[in-house]
């Protein structure tokens, strides 16, 4: 089974649910320790991207993170491609749920072409590299107007053994209610499914909208790679 096999054969029932239910879910190892080496390898690989930001020199934190230049690499364009699929049906519901009327077409290609017509022309994708006392602060990835409201993170290191600490935190801000927090444990290769930004809930007096951010705790040793699979493209 080749990954976009994989991916559609996850249980996206479920997945839908517990990401409606709690804002976030997690996948199981989707990648190979060789897929992961492959990726975290290519960081020294500048051909591969158009900018490099370092996390402190903005405020964001401690580490660093380069973007990806398109052509993406065939593994990173599988990833974003086998995954909006089944992730617009779970978008639609939730801008009808809210009210807004955006329908996202069923194919990445097609959303594409809808972010490059509005000015959104550069990509998203992005890896990530922490080391020891780096962090990354609680934050949400909007690029333009167009935003595509779930996006995928894969952690590529091995807890426990290539670094310690480095968490994935999530924050959902309820209206009148004080913040949640929610601590997701990864495995190499695994993926974490999370609101970019708003996402409906159910409450006693119906639907209302929960603003939702993420972001990684201190890295207490080692180096942690990360991979950002966003949708929609960037100004």
């Amino acid at each position: 089974m080749n990954l976009t096999e994989k991916i559609a054969s996850l249980d996206w029932t479920c997945l839908a649910k517990e990401l409606g239910d709690r804002g976030y879910v997690t996948t199981g190892p989707l990648l190979t320790p060789d897929d992961c080496h492959q990726l975290a390898a290519g960081y020294e690989d500048h051909s591969q991207f158009r900018s490099r930001i370092v996390m402190a020199r903005h405020g964001f934190g401690r580490g660093e993170y380069q973007y990806y230049s398109y052509p993406l690499p065939s593994l990173v364009q599988t990833l974003r491609d086998a995954f909006y699929r089944p992730l617009s049906s779970v978008a639609n519901e939730w801008n009808r749920a809210l009210g807004n009327p955006m329908v996202y077409p069923s194919e990445h290609p097609e959303f594409q072409q809808l972010c490059h017509q509005a000015g959104q022309t550069r990509p998203t994708p992005l890896l990530l590299k922490y080391q020891q006392d780096d962090y990354n602060c609680l934050h949400q990835d909007l690029y333009g107007e167009l935003v595509f409201p779930i996006q995928v993170a894969f952690l590529l290191s091995k807890p426990g053994q290539d670094f310690s600490g480095g968490e994935f935190v999530l924050t959902e801000q309820r209206p009148r209610m004080q913040s949640c927090v929610a601590v997701v444990p990864l495995r190499q290769g695994e993926a974490v499914l999370f609101a970019v930004n708003h996402r409906p809930q159910h409450g006693s007096r119906g639907i209302y909208r929960v603003a939702m951010r993420h972001g990684v705790s201190v890295v207490r040793s080692g180096h942690r790679f990360t991979l950002g699979v966003i949708f929609h493209d960037a100004q």
